[in-house]
């Protein structure tokens, strides 16, 4: 059994990464009430370390490919577990927004690690094995990180999502400094510093351009100023790119037609399945009174869809044109949101929720194990680790980008829903104190009306933002139907693809295969 310790130490951190994404999401009513942050800071919670990632994974392939993936792997470790902890012990919104980026830079490094440690570890059929394994845990990640970090915050409390990283943290070291041999590409050249700077600016600019446009609109000097800044900023980046002899992203990789539509599918999937869910979990827990544990069996069906479809139908889909698996699963991603803005009104509970998220579930267990695939087919065999690389950039900005439109979409959404009357309570609304505004409103009639203008707008609000997200899943899949010729067909060997995990890292061998 000694020969699969190496998968052991991969699987773990992995399992950590995928899960400190979906662990977050029903803990945010807690952290609200505890640190007293408002709406736009419960966004920040949950897109900087998206943006993070997606900001620095390029760059962390290669400088992995440099001076060595073991290395850059046990730093990443080391850096998420302080952060983890950083995290559990925040005094303030402030506070944990910081660790939280810090902890996606530590997330960045151990993702853009994994795939290339694995091929460097197993040849042959072992190889399949282990991508296959890495793939189910990191499926399985994805459905249970909400069951347990719902456990954590009912019985611990939020902060303990963060505090039980450091044992994970210490056992995947402890495997990888065992069993886990150090590899480094001898060709790799140096790192691009000016792009990584330009790309971090332009995606912050522009999310922060979104998340504050529900407060500011879309026509005051501070949305405009920040939007120009990253407009401004990737600008540079392609100016940069264009000139580098050593680019993080080879512009010319977007010659290819179907690699211009992996790219956007690759965003549209992340923002339209998973944007959402964090203000559907808002919804449960504070103006349905739903436990973190109850709403994270809520969110189940999708993830579990997704894994079940992606591992099963996976084998059956491989001879299909990427087109159809790719165009086919973002269109039932669309038709998934619209069902769910068509059932849901006010007064509906969670059960409304439930045959979309199955839909958007299928839908992501279609389309993502063909998107790795199809990049690498796009391009050159000796672009592809930097193919694999720039879909999963795509994925991570995308669920960043979704988190901050669908925001600005579901705030507005609550405003009209309250009315004139009531355009006050949008941001308590917003932020989970609809339990405390009906725990404080007296009883009798005024109750009965306040809990009725709050099932309003949260309505209003969700309804408006499955839309959008319907929107993007469709814009997603006509993007794949118009551009994208003929598809490749995965292999029995490729490793498995799950939710949140699209593609090789950049500088990985499995990338090149």
């Amino acid at each position: 059994m000694r020969k699969w310790l190496p998968l052991t130490a991969v699987g773990l951190g992995a399992f950590m990464l995928l899960v400190d994404v979906t662990i977050v999401t029903v803990a945010l009513p807690g952290m609200a009430a505890d640190l007293r942050t408002d709406f736009a800071g419960l966004q920040w919670v949950m897109d900087v370390y998206a943006l993070a990632l997606a900001a620095l994974l390029l760059g962390a392939g290669s400088l992995a490919d440099r001076i060595g993936r073991r290395r850059v792997y046990l730093g990443g470790l080391a850096l998420f577990a302080a952060a983890s902890l950083a995290c559990g012990l925040a005094t303030g919104p402030g506070e944990l927004i910081a660790f939280r980026a810090v902890q996606g830079i530590g997330g960045a490094a151990m993702f853009a690690t994994t795939m290339a440690l694995l091929s460097g570890a197993y040849q042959g059929r072992d190889r399949g094995i282990a991508f296959g394994v890495w793939g189910a845990v990191n499926g399985a990640a994805a459905a249970a990180g909400p069951i347990i970090g719902g456990l954590l915050t009912d019985h611990f409390g939020w902060r303990w999502i963060f505090f039980i990283n450091l044992p994970v943290c210490a056992l995947a070291v402890y495997v990888t400094l065992k069993a886990v041999a150090e590899s480094r590409d001898p060709h790799a050249k140096g790192l691009d510093l000016p792009g990584m700077a330009a790309f971090t600016t332009g995606a912050g600019a522009v999310t922060y351009a979104m998340i504050r446009v529900g407060e500011n609109g879309w026509s005051s000097p501070t949305t405009l100023g920040l939007l120009g800044l990253g407009g401004a900023a990737f600008a540079a980046f392609v100016l940069v790119e264009l000139r580098s002899s050593r680019p993080m992203l080879d512009l010319s990789l977007f010659r290819s037609r179907t690699f211009v539509a992996v790219m956007a599918a690759g965003l549209l999937l992340s923002g339209a399945a998973f944007s959402y869910l964090m203000y559907v979990s808002l919804w449960l827990q504070s103006a349905e009174g739903m436990s973190p544990v109850g709403t994270g069996l809520v969110l189940v069906p999708m993830s579990a869809a997704a894994f079940l479809v992606s591992a099963v139908a996976g084998r059956l889909l491989h001879a299909m044109p990427a087109r159809l698996t790719i165009g086919g699963g973002l269109l039932l991603i669309g038709v998934g949101a619209l069902l769910q803005a068509w059932m849901l009104d006010a007064g509906d509970g969670w059960s409304a929720m439930v045959p979309g998220l199955l839909v958007t579930g299928v839908g992501v267990g279609v389309a993502t194990p063909a998107l790795a695939a199809t990049a690498m087919e796009a391009v050159a065999p000796a672009r592809a680790g930097m193919a694999g690389g720039a879909l999963n950039t795509a994925r991570q900005l995308g669920t960043a980008l979704g988190i901050a439109v669908l925001g600005a979409v579901f705030h507005a959404g609550l405003r009209d829903g309250l009315g004139e009357g009531g355009r006050g309570l949008s941001e308590p609304l917003a932020s989970g104190g609809a339990g405390r505004l009906l725990a404080g409103a007296p009883a009798g009639a005024a109750r009965e009306t306040l809990n009725a203008l709050v099932d309003s707008a949260f309505a209003s609000g969700l309804r408006e933002t499955f839309l959008v997200s319907a929107a993007m899943g469709l814009a997603g899949a006509l993007a794949v139907f118009l551009l994208v010729r003929t598809g490749p067909r995965p292999g029995p060997g490729a490793p498995a693809a799950v939710p949140g995990q699209a593609a090789p890292a950049a500088g990985s061998p499995a990338a090149r295969r």
